[in-house]
């Protein structure tokens, strides 16, 4: 089993900048199976949605929304997400997610409130 724990949410004023962080651990051989971290949101009220997602290799995948605004990057057993340009509709839970690569069977966090608004 994998567990992600993230942190880095809370409250900014829209143009403002946050930088999130997401820690995999657990047993080695269930940690180095992971293929995929990432970062997903999911609104009041709407879908869970892609944010930006990045695998071993470095291969970087991220939504329209947040291109340009926002960077996803990893390190080893961490992925980050910094938020730049923050928009009153950046405004979701963020939760961090990791695919292990055999089966593609998901990882999910416990979530972190993101709330952009003056």
């Amino acid at each position: 089993q994998v567990q992600l724990v993230e942190s880095g949410g809370g409250l900014v004023q829209p143009g403002g900048s946050l930088r999130l962080s997401c820690a995999a651990s657990g047993g080695l051989f269930s940690v180095n199976a992971i293929n995929v971290m990432g970062w997903y949101r999911q609104a009041p009220g709407k879908q869970r949605e892609l944010v930006a997602t990045i695998t071993t290799g470095g291969n970087l995948n991220d939504a329209d929304s947040v291109k340009g605004r926002f960077t996803i990057s990893r390190h080893n057993t961490r992925v980050y997400l910094q938020m730049n340009s923050l928009k009153p509709e950046d405004t979701a839970v963020y939760y961090c997610n990791a695919k292990r690569g055999s089966d593609n069977y998901n990882y999910w966090g416990q979530g972190t409130q993101v709330t952009v608004s003056s």
